[in-house]
């Protein structure tokens, strides 16, 4: 279904009247601010507004060169800012406090015209019924990954990945004590891009990779029991910013750099920008060892992967290789990198690198002696100013970087980035998409769907189109669809596999303001489920959801690809497992106690220990229950001490009985009806 892209007289009536409402809002009465001065919005003239969103929306792109990336005769349009533009796009700079609902394009047939979300129960999980899809959605600040089900968006779980969580115990034993500490000791994260692992270009449920863009990490989550087991602190890197793999059969996985720093960052260069460099890191998936690094020139922004293993894409930003913002963006262009991942391993096989903090580093420059000749490790492609997400179609023909400063999305053929001379050469369309374009996924019918920060909205358009269009127009679009507000990320079902399912997707947006219960001056951001399903219905609305700041990335996975286990086996531990029968006490000398010992429902295999004041005390604890989901834990506040065990789970923790007295151990999860009464008496005598 074609549509016509631009509002209808209704919806400009409509944005007349929120504009209004809004003015009434900020400035008392909608006639005296309308009669006897200027607009009021946010407690400032519009016309003030409209100066600081030219200054950083405009004069980035209008008033200067950057759309002029191009091939030979590639006349890219110019970003236009009129007053009603700004007024639709006011959410962005917090202009616009009264818009509410969610409206189609072209009209709100079935999107319910109160702006409710006009679901069907077709697409509602009944109570006790499973979704289709698990979502993967990444916690941001919280340095976790939140599991929800699709197409409920029912919160199932979180797993704490960068940071200690008490609920889940990670952290507080030894094993995941040590995950953390070997993944450079820091006490938070920030989790942005999940991204399942694949084989043959599908997902096949083994792992879930996520990036630290705060401290440089990268981290696995084993998928039969929903835990992070391994964590990579990245050298020469400060951020990690985009994470995924090498496809089609995740032989690596790759952490893109933003930060550029020295190298290594040990004091020397610090007053040398020039010095700095930003590197893509290639990761063993099995061992999360770093095999080796590329050094590429400016910063790096997202990545992904094309679909038979060759090539890697990264946009990247800060071409001029400033520090500051005004030297960041003098230049009209920067370049998406296509990193070909056969040229680099034949690089450091012939030992063309340079070792920087024991990894093998890549020279990918721009001036690099092996960007030269017929084989080049990195091709730079030029694009508008600093492009943000990048992603490959399903058929693995295109890659698709998105404009942020530019309103067009960079239409890339995988192919020709081999076959041409001029890597410019190499883009194939540059529809025009609308404002702030950040992040595209896909269905299964050709559609792209790609999110608008500043305009609110979820782009759909066709990327073959695309490609046969002149180069600026808008004949490629299909439909789009208000969002509340200044969407992110955004991911349909299994976008990022060769055979996406075009369902559903899912729109992670940076505002709520006011589709909530207030909570205060720090709002919940806005998950916003469609069916995408229905070509000649259109984009449908069906949930959306408050979410805790702030989720950036998602995947979307079939639940039958995903098989998570319901007790643990004790033969996946390292631990050896403590039946019952088989607990002891053990003073290994004068100052060490071991414990072995397990958990059953009501009970402890120990109701009471003694030490001596200054022991050291070893804890083994197995949970002996065989039916799922009865959870036991033993928590010991004084000493810090907070492990949860699943059924057939073994944890371990060491502590120092530091101080006298008697300490309680209890099981902190409600596991039977005397609950209250499963616990231990820790005696810790004074030592003479």
């Amino acid at each position: 279904m074609t549509t016509d892209p631009n509002p209808t007289d209704d919806r400009e009536a409509r944005s007349d009247e929120q504009r209004d409402d809004a003015t009434e809002t900020a400035s008392g009465t909608g006639d005296e601010a309308a009669d006897d001065g200027p607009e009021i919005v946010d407690g400032r003239t519009v016309e003030h507004l409209i100066t600081d969103h030219e200054r950083d929306i405009a004069a980035t792109a209008e008033g200067t060169d950057a759309t002029a990336a191009r091939r030979p005769n590639l006349e890219l349009p110019r970003l236009e800012l009129g007053r009603r533009d700004f007024m639709k796009a006011g959410a962005a700079v917090g202009a616009m406090t009264g818009l509410a609902g969610c409206t189609s394009v072209l009209s709100d047939e079935g999107n319910g015209s109160d702006g409710s979300s006009g679901g069907s129960g077709e697409h509602s999980v009944a109570p006790g019924e499973h979704d289709e899809y698990y979502g993967f959605l990444s916690g941001g600040h919280t340095g976790e990954i939140r599991v929800v089900g699709i197409p409920s968006m029912r919160e199932l779980m979180r797993i704490p990945v960068f940071q200690t969580e008490s609920a889940r115990g990670f952290g507080h034993d030894a094993k995941s004590s040590e995950i953390l500490e070997e993944g450079g000791g820091y006490t938070w994260g920030d989790t942005h891009h999940p991204r399942v692992s694949q084989t043959d270009n599908d997902y096949d449920g083994r792992w879930l990779f996520v990036n630290d863009k705060a401290n440089g990490r990268m981290a696995r989550v084993d998928l039969e029991y929903f835990e992070t087991d391994a964590i990579t602190n990245v050298p020469n890197s400060q951020a990690v910013h985009g994470a995924c793999m090498q496809l089609p059969d995740t032989q690596l996985v790759f952490g893109v750099g933003e930060f550029r720093v020295p190298m290594p960052n040990d004091g020397r260069d610090v007053d040398d920008p020039d010095a700095y460099g930003s590197v893509l890191t290639a990761i063993d998936p099995e061992t999360m060892d770093v095999e080796w690094q590329v050094e590429v020139d400016g910063n790096m922004d997202n990545g992904d992967g094309g679909k038979e293993g060759r090539w890697f894409f990264a946009t990247g930003y800060n071409s001029e290789e400033g520090v500051t913002q005004g030297e960041m963006t003098r230049s009209d262009r920067d370049y998406m990198k296509a990193f070909d991942i056969p040229a680099i391993w034949d690089a450091v096989e012939a030992g063309n690198y340079e070792e920087i903090s024991g990894v093998p580093v890549v020279d990918g420059t721009m001036d690099s002696s092996l960007n030269e000749g017929d084989r080049p490790v990195v091709r730079y492609v030029p694009t508008p100013k600093s492009p943000h997400g990048v992603s490959v179609t399903p058929d693995g023909n295109y890659a698709i970087a998105s404009g942020k400063l530019d309103p067009t999305c960079t239409v890339i053929g995988v192919e020709e980035i081999a076959e041409v001379d001029d890597p410019a050469d190499a883009i194939l369309g540059q529809p025009r998409v609308g404002m702030g374009p950040l992040h595209t996924a896909y269905d299964d019918r050709g559609h792209a769907y790609t999110t608008l920060f500043i305009d609110s909205q979820v782009v759909k358009w066709d990327y073959e189109a695309a490609v046969e269009a002149d180069p600026g127009s808008e004949e490629p679009i299909v439909e789009k669809h208000d969002v509340h507000y200044n969407p992110g990320h955004l991911i349909a079902s299994e976008s990022y596999t060769a055979s996406p399912q075009g369902d559903y997707l899912v729109s992670l947006n940076k505002l709520s303001k006011d589709r909530f219960l207030p909570v205060g001056p720090i709002h919940p951001e806005n998950d916003q489920m469609f069916y995408i399903g229905d070509d000649d219905a259109g984009m449908e609305l069906v949930k959306d959801k408050p979410s805790y700041p702030e989720p950036h990335d998602a995947s979307i996975v079939h639940k039958d690809k995903i098989e998570p286990a319901k007790t643990w086996d004790p033969s996946d531990y390292d631990l050896d497992f403590v039946p019952e029968g088989e607990e002891s006490f053990e003073r290994i000398d004068d100052s060490t106690v071991e414990i072995e010992m397990w958990a059953r429902r009501n009970e402890y295999a120990f109701p009471e220990v003694t030490v001596r004041e200054g022991d050291e005390v070893t804890i083994r604890i197995s949970n002996v229950e065989t039916t799922s989901d009865v959870i036991h834990s033993i928590a010991i506040p004084e000493y810090d001490i907070n492990l949860a065990l699943a059924p057939q789970d073994t944890r371990e923790v060491t502590f120092t009985a530091d101080e006298p007295g008697v300490y309680w151990a209890y099981c902190a999860y409600f596991c039977s009806a005397l609950h209250l009464e499963m616990r231990s008496r820790i005696l810790v005598e004074p030592r003479e």
